[in-house]
């Protein structure tokens, strides 16, 4: 059995949860066992059941190392222990090791993350050396990524719909001030929220004021990859959401929400299919908007990320079980 840690919140974002659900997904298909130990927040544990697989709760607040053992008493047969939390601590990882599990870990800079077998580190575009882990995979190759977006993977040329896309918690409110922006450039467009968005009433406000501008507003919808092949440029954050929109050919602008993300918005920048626009704190969509070369930047995007990352990682970490 695989047991993938995640935290997810409101706080935290739903980004780490996606991601290990769509890994889990492969896993699955290949007649593997998969279970999740997820923080006790309801949503997301909905989502976890949804997908079907079983969730098990645990305290944040618990120290580490003192909640695994009995955890992993509780799921049984667990063999690989997969953490997807970016800050392993050494006693974290000590526990799971102890219990007799292998340890694989994503994008950690934590302490833990040196007794880890695996560190697959797609998202970190910085000191790439300085992270632990017995292997370290780094690269975009090694991206997880909803395989339903090749359904919907397309050439564009031309712009005449935006999607806006801050992450299914959006935790800075990011979402109102683009809005705000849109609004003000009498600009249209569809604006998508996640299960954990808490800015509903700011959102409202800023659409019963948009005369100028044909601002839709959806809530969680069925698929995000379909709703990503209608548009022709999202404005998204610096986590996993542009990499699958740029696999798509939807080309992006990218602000950061949190500090981690100024790095990738910039990786992204390089790669052709995307603009950055800077950290949530002080962005300019402004600049960005200038003479947009959609159809360069889409053929780009479709060259720089590919589809394969779940199948790649799936396929080092069924190795583990050996």
């Amino acid at each position: 059995m695989f047991v993938f840690c995640i935290e997810s919140s409101h706080q935290r974002g739903l980004g780490h949860l996606y991601r290990s659900l769509t890994l889990a997904d492969e896993l699955k298909g290949r007649g593997e066992t998969v279970c999740f130990a997820a923080n006790r927040h309801q949503a997301s544990h909905d989502i976890i059941l949804a997908r079907g697989f079983d969730v098990h709760g645990y305290e944040l607040s618990d120290e580490a190392g003192s909640w695994e053992p009995t955890l992993v008493e509780e799921i049984g047969s667990a063999k690989v222990w997969i953490d997807d939390r970016l800050n392993t601590q050494a006693a974290h990882a000590e526990a799971v090791l102890a219990a007799g599990l292998r340890l694989v870990t994503f994008d950690d800079r934590g302490d833990g993350a040196a007794l880890a077998d695996l560190n697959i580190a797609a998202l970190v575009f910085e000191d790439i050396d300085g992270l632990g882990g017995r292997n370290v995979y780094s690269g975009v190759e090694f991206m997880i990524l909803n395989p339903e977006i090749g359904v919907h993977r397309r050439q564009r040329d031309g712009l005449s719909s935006i999607l806006v896309t801050m992450g299914g918690a959006d935790t800075y409110g990011v979402t109102i001030r683009v809005a705000e922006w849109l609004r003000d450039h009498s600009l249209h467009a569809t604006i998508v929220t996640g299960p954990a968005f808490q800015h509903v009433r700011e959102l409202k406000a800023v659409l019963a004021d948009a005369a100028g501008a044909n601002l839709i507003h959806l809530g969680s919808v069925p698929s995000l990859a379909k709703e990503m092949g209608r548009h022709d440029l999202a404005i998204t954050g610096g986590g996993v959401t542009p990499f699958e929109a740029l696999a798509g050919g939807l080309p992006c602008i990218v602000i950061a929400n949190e500090e981690f993300e100024i790095p990738v918005g910039k990786a992204l920048e390089k790669l052709g299919g995307a603009r950055f626009a800077g950290h949530h704190r002080e962005f300019d969509l402004s600049s960005v908007f200038e003479d947009l070369p959609i159809g360069s930047m889409s053929r780009s995007a479709m060259k720089s990320v590919d589809l394969d990352g779940a199948r790649r990682v799936a396929d080092l970490i069924g190795g583990l079980k050996l």
